[in-house]
Formats: structure tokens, sequence, C-alpha cells
């Protein structure tokens, strides 16, 4: 490119131009920059309205959870959001998921693309207010609009099998830490 070719001075021998380098670090810094910004007003999208007697602390940055429990409350509405969810079965079972354990279709476990292998996260259908606590075990859902696929048995409790997809809300509640992970 252009931008990286070496100009010959006087003496022959080839030398960088300090502004080209200076340009190059202001464009990588401006798209960092436009990044974030894209990101903050996506994540800004996920949380959900206040509920009464919640209370929204108004950052924008994503925090990392961790194993305290304070810290989880302290974070609110940044692990709690709403979507479709679906379920996944009989293709899978028996197989490695992400964390590495086999899949079982009759457990309470679920796929998420971002949250924590490992983590509890409480399921809710927003249809018929049933609720479920799954183990964040495999990652996914891979089907746009979809924010969680659940196992059979989740979906089951939720009361969606037949139809295959229900609104949910997903809500982090615990963050497990191991030395796989």
């Amino acid at each position: 490119m252009f931008l990286f070719r070496k100009l010959s001075t006087p003496g022959g021998a080839p030398k960088k131009t300090p502004v080209i380098e200076l340009v190059i670090v202001s464009l990588i810094a401006q798209s960092c920059t436009a990044v974030s910004g894209l990101s903050e007003k996506n994540d800004q999208s996920l949380t959900l309205p206040q509920v009464s007697g919640e209370t929204n602390s108004g950052e924008s940055d994503i925090q990392k959870a961790s194993t305290g429990s304070d810290s989880l409350k302290k974070q609110g509405a940044k692990h709690r959001f709403n979507g479709t969810a679906s379920w996944y079965g009989p293709g899978f079972h028996g197989k490695k998921t992400a964390s590495g354990e086999i899949y079982d279709q009759n457990k309470l476990t679920a796929a998420h693309k971002t949250l924590p292998l490992g983590s509890k996260a409480r399921v809710t259908n927003l249809d018929n207010g049933s609720a479920v606590e799954v183990e964040i075990n495999d990652r996914g859902p891979f089907v746009e609009g979809r924010i969680i696929d659940l196992s059979r048995a989740a979906a089951r409790a939720l009361g969606f099998v037949k139809s295959g997809t229900a609104p949910v809300q997903v809500e982090l509640i615990s963050v497990e830490t191991s030395s796989s992970n």
C-alpha cells in the first residue's frame, strides 16, 4: 500500500515519512472510537427499561461479570435482556458442547453467545410467566434474531417445545469460575 511506501532521501537510505505514520495512528484511533461508540449503543439497546424496585446505574461500559454476587447486583440490567429463545436437542444430544461436557437435552442447560460458560441464568417466558434456571454450557444460537438456545428440558419447563420459539427475558444470576475456562 502507498501509505507504507518508504521514501528515498538524498543520502539514498530509505526513510519513513513521519506524516504518514501520524495519519495511520490517527485513522486507527478514530476507528477504535467509532467501534466503541457502536458497541455502547448496541449494549444500551439490549437493556430493559427499569422495573419498579430496580435501578439502572446508567453506565454504558461493558463490564465482565465477576464471581461476587454484589458485583452482579451492581451491574443490574447489563446482564438482563429480552429477545427470542429457541431450543435444540435431538441432533446435538450426546455431542460435546463448547464447555467440553456432553450435551444432554434432558438437563436444564442453554447456549449463549457471550455469557460465561458455567454461569447460571434465569430465563422467563414473557408469554406465560414461567421461569427456569439454566446453566450456560454451549455457544449459540446461530440463527439471526435469537438470543438464547435452550435444551429441550428447559423449553418444556417454559412451555414452548411445540412452538419452537418464545419471547423471553434472560438474566445472569451467577458466574462460576473453573480452571478450564
